[in-house]
């Protein structure tokens, strides 16, 4: 799939884009670009239009101007700018990890071009960053500290241990897909400083001042959440599904935090059916726990 660049005042945005109809744009979390969603959104393409930016939080090739706000209220104003420039109305917002938290930040700043709300296991309340990973925050402050935590990343072997990507994974990441990841932080300066920046940024003041807002949020919203995640407890899904006003939770089995990576095509389907469905959308909460069987291939 062709990438393609969009010009904002922070910098340079790439993305991808495949099918027509209603859009969905889908936000990806730290050290993860838009690869993350590569086997959720071939299905969905066959009805919606996916849009799916490559956002600068460590995997992403083009660094942003040396002003750019990277800190979360910065990059959901970022998003939010994308939405315009891109001329995008009535998008359901997709995030998983730390884009849903900042996906948390849009619906409770700029909420007008966003119709509906997905939200995958991600960064909530006081889980912001979660705890294994403040460690990483404060060593961020320290000069040359994000180089050699990069440098750790050229190793494989590393990167599927459970302080990396196998503690967001219930299956090993494919090489060339972690190679993606890591790939612009080992290699670029300015992009491990944009890391730091982001890094360094993060407070959970920021998810608890938005989780005082959900409530003001009263379009159609859904929870899709992997109960067996390490980082991102399941009650904060269910806690979040409790706040908004027109919220449904949908449990995923056989997954960790990057449903979209172990469990691709019930991701799918559930943002599927979540589309079809919104406007006969019940107003009540309620949980539905589900089983994921099956992927769709590689391709995106």
């Amino acid at each position: 799939m062709t990438v393609k660049e969009i010009q904002l005042e922070q910098g340079t945005i790439r993305y991808r884009e495949q099918g027509a109809g209603a859009p969905i744009v889908f936000v990806h979390g730290l050290l993860a670009n838009g690869l993350l969603w590569r086997q959720v959104v071939p299905p969905l393409a066959r009805n919606f239009r996916c849009v799916v930016p490559d956002w600068p939080l460590g995997a992403h090739d083009l660094p942003l101007g040396p002003n750019a706000d990277l800190s979360p209220p910065g990059l959901a104003k970022l998003i939010t700018d994308f939405l315009e420039a891109m001329r995008l109305q009535d998008v359901t917002l997709v995030g998983n990890d730390t884009g849903g938290a900042l996906c948390q930040l849009v619906v409770t700043t700029r909420p007008e071009r966003v119709a509906r709300l997905v939200l995958t296991n991600c960064d909530a309340f006081d889980n912001f960053p979660p705890k294994m990973f403040r460690p990483l925050q404060w060593g961020a402050r320290l000069p040359g500290f994000v180089f050699l935590v990069a440098q750790t990343l050229r190793f494989e072997a590393l990167r599927k241990q459970p302080t990396a990507f196998g503690l967001l994974t219930k299956r090993p990441l494919a090489r060339e897909i972690s190679d993606a990841y890591v790939g612009p932080v080992i290699r670029s300066a300015a992009i491990r400083r944009e890391v730091g920046r982001a890094l360094t940024a993060i407070s959970p003041r920021y998810t608890l001042e938005a989780a005082a807002k959900l409530a003001d949020f009263r379009r159609p919203v859904l929870i899709v959440w992997a109960p067996e995640d390490r980082l991102f407890p399941v009650e904060h899904g269910e806690r979040l599904a409790r706040l908004f006003p027109h919220a449904r939770l949908e449990k995923v089995g056989d997954s960790r935090t990057f449903i979209p990576e172990d469990q691709p095509a019930r991701l799918a389907a559930l943002i599927a059916d979540f589309m079809r469905d919104v406007h006969g959308f019940h107003p009540s909460n309620f949980v539905q726990s589900v089983s994921s069987v099956g992927h769709f291939p590689s391709q995106f």
